[in-house]
């Protein structure tokens, strides 16, 4: 019998703490695909993969951390759960919240939320409150209701979250035999390139308090972009008002904004901004030529990697892997605009078989 993917606890419990594996809440995270995107390959010069981050269970990466940190909170006898987020991490948290038997209270910005996201946090049955204010201002006042009250905060500062986003450097890693030379990806609050540079250097056995054996030969260069109306790390301060389409990553004072910059330099990479415009002709070509529908947010490592092939910075054959974070579910009315930004309206035919040839031009 093929063996059943267990959810990354299990499956890579000899790289995570044991204080995670006491009750393990999982709903089969991990495991996503790693695809070759040849449309990429062939606009870049290198050959690029994509890690689908959307076919985890509440469709998007945020699901690794969640049960880590939900497993240590259960593991503690934690009634209630708070987080602060744009969306993603609402959806995962109510989730999991649910799945261990849990309360969860979230904080998301005032209209600041794709519907795709707010939906799933509702489904679920958390206790969500909009606040007058941005996703810092959520942050904020998640992490002091969790030192006052008897309530767990499981954003990605909670250090267990770290723990299980990392395991997605570990796949990527066991799925090619060896580290990318390049690893890109979008940069919101920045836990995911921190936690991914941890994982790249755990599993290259650069990890001073492991005496498990290498896997990896190497480590990669992390590429991070952030949307240029909310660069803060590329601008080098916190950005009051962020704005951008790309609501994921809509965060002016991210929380691993330091592990950001020390995976940035340690791994000889870059964190650089790219614009909506580029977001979305990135996720544009997701959709129609390689076949992976992301949200805008997920769309900005591939920006990047387009940006930085533009300018001859991508070296030529470079393996590199770039990490799309949330489903196009989530955030789809982006997939419903032209290019030019207009509405797009099916083609209206009769249901003549002779009309459907015709306005298919198949003479």
């Amino acid at each position: 019998m093929a063996h059943q993917w267990r959810g990354i606890i299990a499956e890579y419990a000899d790289r995570l703490p044991a204080h995670v594996q006491e009750r393990v809440v999982t709903l089969g995270e991990g495991g996503t695909p790693l695809v070759a995107a040849p449309a990429l390959s062939e606009r870049t010069g290198a050959e690029v993969f994509v890690k689908v981050e959307g076919m985890n269970p509440t469709g998007s990466f945020k699901d690794r951390g969640m049960t880590t940190a939900m497993s240590s909170a259960a593991g503690r006898g934690a009634k209630a759960v708070v987080c602060a987020s744009t969306g993603n991490t609402s959806a995962s948290a109510a989730a999991y919240a649910t799945a261990a038997g849990m309360l969860c209270v979230v904080l998301v910005p005032d209209g600041k939320i794709a519907m795709g996201k707010l939906s799933q946090a509702i489904a679920h049955g958390a206790k969500l409150l909009q606040v007058d204010g941005n996703f810092d201002d959520c942050l904020v006042a998640a992490r002091k209701l969790a030192e006052v009250y008897s309530v767990e905060l499981v954003n990605s500062v909670n250090p267990d979250r770290i723990e299980g986003q990392k395991t997605g450097a570990f796949e990527i890693v066991d799925a090619l035999g060896d580290a990318p030379d390049i690893h890109a990806l979008p940069v919101g609050n920045a836990g995911n390139i921190t936690a991914y540079w941890k994982g790249f250097r755990e599993y290259a056995g650069l990890d001073a308090g492991s005496d498990l054996p290498a896997v990896a030969t190497r480590t990669p260069a992390m590429w991070g972009f952030q949307a240029a109306g909310s660069a803060p790390i590329v601008a080098g301060h916190p950005i009051t008002h962020p704005e951008t389409i790309a609501t994921a990553i809509r965060i002016g004072n991210p929380a691993s904004w330091q592990q950001a910059e020390q995976a940035r330099d340690q791994s000889g990479g870059v964190i650089e901004a790219v614009t909506d415009e580029q977001i979305l002709a990135a996720h544009r070509i997701l959709s129609s030529e390689v076949g992976v529908f992301v949200e805008p947010a997920s769309a900005a490592g591939v920006a990047g990697i387009l940006m930085r092939a533009e300018r001859g910075q991508v070296p030529a054959g470079a393996r590199i892997v770039v990490t799309v974070t949330g489903h196009g579910l989530k955030d789809p009315q982006w997939a419903l605009r032209n290019a030019d930004g207009s509405d797009v309206t099916p083609q209206r035919v009769t249901a003549d078989v002779v009309a459907i040839a015709d306005a298919l031009e198949l003479g």
